[in-house]
């Protein structure tokens, strides 16, 4: 398959979200929920306005269009709201790897099913029809809760990259990364589905 087919969005549907491919049309939907500041409390970009939202919509357009990134909306498919959004990333298809990440709730949806099915959905596709061999997480080392849920799904902690990253806000930033690697998916895959199927889910 073509690099550019292997790259075309998908629409990834589980039982209870939906991953749609970011548009523009998301963004009204993205502001209604993603404008409070504890959620971007760890990253390195700040999203507090309409207009700054709109930026962070632009710029993982624009990763998809260098072929770097494939964006999504994620979607609750019993309301038809948008309730989040994630990404495929530093998508590097010579040495098959990619890495998910740039994912946020709304804070209604988080400690629910939607991470974990989110997760699911997305390690199904980068393994199974990508064929990647490889696939990273990250989060900030301070991020103790989301260090806590990466690990639950199955995902080995490789080590820190001190002074890794800058913050909006000029501070340092230590990353963590994590990885599944393909010969451990499909025990990653049996955990991640008991935990869809009414385990505690992922926060």
């Amino acid at each position: 398959m073509s690099a550019a087919g292997r790259l075309e969005p998908p629409v990834l549907e589980g039982p209870r979200i939906r991953l749609e491919p970011l548009s523009l049309e998301h963004l009204p939907g993205l502001c209604e929920v993603g404008l409070e500041p504890e959620l971007w409390r760890f990253t390195t970009n700040r999203v507090g306005s309409d207009g700054e939202m709109r930026e962070y919509v632009d710029t993982a357009l624009q990763w998809q269009r260098d072929g770097t990134a494939v964006p999504f909306a994620t979607m609750d498919r019993q309301s038809g709201r948008v309730i989040g959004c994630t990404r495929f990333a530093n998508i590097d298809l010579a040495h098959l790897r990619a890495e998910i990440g740039w994912t946020w709730l709304g804070r209604q949806w988080q400690r629910t099913h939607a991470n974990t099915e989110a997760k699911y959905l997305m390690l199904e596709h980068a393994f199974e029809r990508w064929q990647l061999q490889r696939v990273e997480l990250k989060t900030s080392a301070l991020n103790l809760p989301s260090r806590r849920a990466i690990a639950r799904i199955g995902a080995l902690e490789e080590g820190t990259l001190r002074r890794h990253m800058i913050n909006s806000d000029g501070s340092s930033r230590d990353t963590v990364y994590f990885s599944i690697i393909a010969e451990e998916w499909p025990a990653a895959k049996r955990r991640l589905a008991g935990m869809i199927g009414g385990d505690p889910p992922v926060s």
